[in-house]
């Protein structure tokens, strides 16, 4: 089955066109339907991007409470009925950071995962918009960092998708990249406690200590890893041949006509993504994976 680009893009260059259409797909996560993040990821109880309602307390059930507040735990240990009271969430800022860095302008079919994940960040931009949530975002090319200030507004939006078709550029390619330091110490900056972070990139240069610095982000912030990959990351290709691979400390040759090698990759793949994975649930992140060979609202379950 073949599979078609989204409208005004082509894979490898980023317009404004391509970013603007995601705005008119926002309705789809919208309330009162599921949020982006409930859908994805099944049964797990996830918030709404933004504002909501939070516990307040447990009371003793009054005429014209609504039932399905109703705390079973509390009324079966007291043995009478008791009601959970919510209040409306404080203003819950979304940073969003995406990573434009070398490893990202990659891609061997349908896109680059530096693409992929500018579309994803027009998305949940548009949502954060719609809901009336500022909106704030760090963009990173692997050699500096462009803050792009949180507002609650199109306009603001608008700033950063600009922000984000200056800086994308698939011709990039540095060799030696900072690590996610600078990135999650400038997180630390800019977001106030109980905000909402969104990290979007394939965390190929994420190092233990910079594990460490993202634990201490999620102790008083929500923090969502996003991660973009490539099928030829594990080892799923067409291709034949012999290719030479350069990373960002090494060169190599992989010859993927060997099923060995394939193996090897596919197997390499799955242990550091469920090593991130792990990581993520042990900290309380929601974790989301994103291929790029197939459009972004093709693998975002909207029923």
């Amino acid at each position: 089955m073949s599979v078609s680009l989204p409208p005004f893009a082509d894979g490898v260059n980023l317009n404004l066109d391509e970013l603007l259409y995601y705005k008119q797909h926002t309705v789809h996560w919208l309330p009162p339907a599921k949020s982006l993040w409930s859908q994805q990821l099944g049964q797990h109880q996830s918030r709404q991007l933004g504002r909501g309602m939070d516990f307040s307390e447990v009371r003793q059930y009054q005429a014209g409470d609504d039932v399905r507040s109703i705390d079973w735990r509390v009324t079966a240990r007291t043995g009478k009925v008791h009601t959970k009271l919510f209040t409306e969430e404080k203003e819950r800022p979304v940073y969003i950071y995406l990573d434009l860095s070398s490893s990202m302008n990659f891609g061997s079919t349908l896109m680059l995962k530096s693409v992929l994940a500018a579309h994803f960040t027009a998305l949940v931009a548009w949502l954060a918009a719609k809901g009336k949530d500022r909106v704030g975002a760090i963009v990173d090319t692997g050699e500096a960092l462009f803050e792009c200030k949180a507002t609650a507004s199109s306009r603001g939006v608008l700033h950063l998708l600009n922000l984000i078709t200056q800086h994308h550029d698939y011709r990039r390619n540095v060799t030696t990249q900072q690590n996610f330091k600078p990135t999650l110490e400038t997180l630390r900056r800019l977001c106030p406690k109980g905000s909402e972070i969104l990290m979007i990139s394939d965390f190929s240069r994420l190092t233990e200590q910079d594990r460490d610095r993202l634990a201490h982000l999620r102790v008083h912030n929500s923090v969502r890893l996003i991660h973009v990959h490539d099928p030829l990351e594990q080892g799923m290709t067409q291709y034949r041949g012999v290719e030479q691979v350069t990373s960002q400390n090494r060169s190599l040759w992989l010859d993927f006509s060997s099923s060995r090698a394939r193996d090897a990759m596919k197997a390499h793949f799955k242990r550091s993504t469920d090593e991130l994975e792990h990581f993520a649930q042990q900290h309380g992140m929601t974790f989301l994976s994103l291929s790029n060979d197939r459009p972004l609202l093709s693998q975002l379950t909207r029923s």
